[in-house]
């Protein structure tokens, strides 16, 4: 069954679900885009990885700081530690995660031996949105660089958490298009000032995005709605999530909340 959406499904913005999510979209696209390309072009999809770091104190000797007692009516009462002379030594352990690892998808053209990346295609992670974090790091410098280069870069965004990602500025798009949930973003490298966006609002259906390849060649369309439901139907999301009882996260606004559970409602 699909979602009970029409577009994209919020529940599925929860940490416990969206790289399941994420991973499945990648593939769904990939093998549309696969169908419609001509046969000097091909969707490949590509993994970028990164380590996390934590650090812990190491215990010292227990010989370096003992506690002394006094006895108060027979009973031992322990007092202030008695702090060794000179300079103390607290030792840190860094502990190495990972790799931990994301998928994006990139449209290649080749001929002969020669490989082109034409287009790199986006859809953004929790972590990606997470300030500090690696994964953002690596997603921003990526993203500039393809912004200085020969390649389209197409970036998708269904999550309303987090900072805010994109390449285009946020306060453009709300300037001429208002307040938005989700947003697709395409900027070809053919011209570098302009960004064309979609902004989608929740009760929206996911929107059809044409994919930009090389000068002189048709763009190809992404239907973005069947390629979501698809993601979905081959998630375990159906019989996993409890729909009306699961919390949604982030939390819905008090009139979507209310629009979602109508919509429950009436589909189940």
């Amino acid at each position: 069954m699909p979602s009970p959406f029409p577009g994209m499904d919020p529940y599925l913005e929860s940490p416990d679900w969206f790289p399941d999510l994420q991973g499945s979209l990648i593939i769904c696209m990939k093998e549309k885009l696969q169908r419609d390309l001509t046969k000097s072009y091909y969707a490949q999809s590509s993994q970028r990885s990164w380590l996390e770091y934590t650090q812990h104190g190491v215990e010292p000797d227990g010989s370096a700081r003992k506690p002394r007692k006094q006895s108060r009516g027979g009973v031992a009462v322990a007092v202030a530690e008695v702090r060794p002379p000179g300079p103390l030594i607290v030792s840190i352990e860094t502990i190495e995660h990972g790799p931990f690892k994301e998928s994006f998808l990139e449209i290649r053209r080749r001929r002969g031996k020669e490989i082109q990346i034409v287009a790199s295609i986006e859809v953004l992670s929790p972590s990606n949105k997470r300030v500090g974090h690696p994964s953002r790091e690596k997603f921003l410098k990526k993203q500039e660089e393809i912004l200085n280069s020969q390649t389209h870069l197409i970036e998708i965004d269904l999550l309303r958490g987090g900072t805010y990602t994109l390449a285009v500025p946020k306060d453009l798009v709300v300037a001429q298009a208002g307040k938005f949930d989700y947003l697709v973003s395409i900027h070809r490298f053919a011209r570098p000032k302009d960004f064309l966006v979609h902004p989608i609002a929740l009760a929206d259906r996911l929107p059809e995005i044409a994919i930009p390849l090389l000068p002189g060649d048709p763009d190809v369309p992404l239907d973005l709605e069947p390629v979501f439901q698809r993601a979905y139907e081959a998630g375990p999301f159906e019989h996993e999530i409890e729909y009306g009882k699961d919390p949604i996260v982030p939390r819905l606004k008090p009139e979507q909340a209310k629009w979602a559970a109508a919509l429950l409602k009436s589909r189940h």
